[in-house]
């Protein structure tokens, strides 16, 4: 199947990727306009770990790895849609009630999109941003990771609060340039998609944020300008208690 999507060019991908002045503001990033650095475009919201640390171990957040206001910075984002023509090859094995090779295709379209994601990265540490330009890696580095810097997407251990990629999308613009949306659910499609954040600073790293206090949510849902209701809906698998 992988030679035939190749060979007849059932998929295409796009990606699209960004770079903007940014400072740290306590547990938040400010981005700015390239163009007019005093122009404020959006707020990116982060939360900090909450885990009881030797004092030699921070408890960390994603604004850690911005400089703050003063110090010249940068922040990057990316959107990567690799399931761009997939629906009518999806729907021709669903229609042979072919469920093996439908979920197959989905699959390798999903490997796709995490392959273009990889790429994309690498383009943006060598030449875009460049702060990486003289990178030599093989394919075995590339797996361990051993290059400077991290790209940690909305959901994971990092940031697990998905409506943060309503912020990326409006920033990259994303449904206009490659044709990815989110849902009402902040879920992306097409499904094989990827989006996430760049940090160039040496000791970024991806860390668990893990359980998250009242007192921490209700810090959250004011910085964000919603509900403590709705933050906590939002958050509710890192909430160490009970929220009714």
């Amino acid at each position: 199947m992988l030679d035939k999507v190749i060979s007849e060019k059932w998929l295409t991908a796009k990606a699209v990727a960004g770079l903007w002045p940014a400072a740290q503001e306590g547990d938040d990033i400010a981005v700015f306009d390239p163009a007019r650095p005093a122009q404020r475009l959006a707020t990116l919201h982060t939360l900090r770990q909450q885990a009881d640390k030797p004092d030699t171990r921070p408890n960390l957040a994603l604004a850690d790895f911005v400089a703050p206001a003063g110090h010249r910075d940068w922040v990057g984002a990316f959107a990567v849609n690799a399931g761009i023509g997939i629906e009518p090859h999806v729907a021709r094995f669903e229609a042979a009630h072919d469920d093996y090779n439908a979920i197959l295709l989905k699959a390798l379209a999903d490997r796709f999109a995490e392959a273009c994601a990889e790429w994309l990265h690498r383009e943006v540490r060598t030449r875009l941003w460049g702060y990486a330009a003289d990178e030599a890696f093989d394919n075995e580095a590339f797996i361990r990771e051993d290059y400077r810097g991290i790209r940690p997407a909305p959901g994971y251990p990092a940031c697990p609060e998905h409506s943060e990629k309503r912020t990326l999308f409006d920033l990259l613009q994303a449904e206009e340039r490659i044709g990815l949306s989110l849902t009402e659910n902040f879920a992306m499609y097409p499904a094989s998609a990827v989006s996430g954040l760049y940090f160039s600073h040496p000791d970024s790293q991806y860390f668990v944020v893990g359980r998250l206090s009242r007192e921490q949510v209700a810090d959250y849902a004011k910085r964000k300008g919603v509900p403590l209701e709705q933050a906590e809906r939002w958050l509710a698998p890192n909430l160490d208690y009970d929220p009714d």
